[in-house]
């Protein structure tokens, strides 16, 4: 069985976000983002993929489309293909959040 724990895979940089793969296949890839406060994930879209956003530790403002939200641990959100989508760390502490993709771009 291939598993991690997104705690002892986590890395934050005070220059920019970190992105940590923790499993990748033909079909999907699944991260954890690691971001300090301040630091953000610029809008972008993916016109053929489906994102996930799950919140697993902290909490920050997360775009997607029009809407904007402050979210903490526990929440999840989607960010369906053709939308701008992106995340800003706007809490006080590091927000770490899992990230899959599918299909892998």
């Amino acid at each position: 069985m291939d598993a991690k724990s997104w705690a002892e895979e986590a890395k934050f940089a005070g220059e920019k976000f970190q992105k940590v793969n923790l499993f990748d296949s033909a079909r999907m890839f699944c991260d954890i983002y690691c971001f300090e406060p301040g630091q953000e994930q610029a809008l972008h879209s993916h016109t053929d993929n489906d994102k996930i956003y799950h919140v697993i530790d902290g909490e920050g403002t997360f775009t997607v489309g029009a809407e904007s939200r402050r979210l903490e641990a526990g929440w999840t959100v989607l960010c369906p293909p053709g939308e701008d989508h992106g995340v800003v760390n706007t809490g006080s502490g590091r927000l770490t959040v899992l990230v899959f993709m599918a299909p892998h771009p």
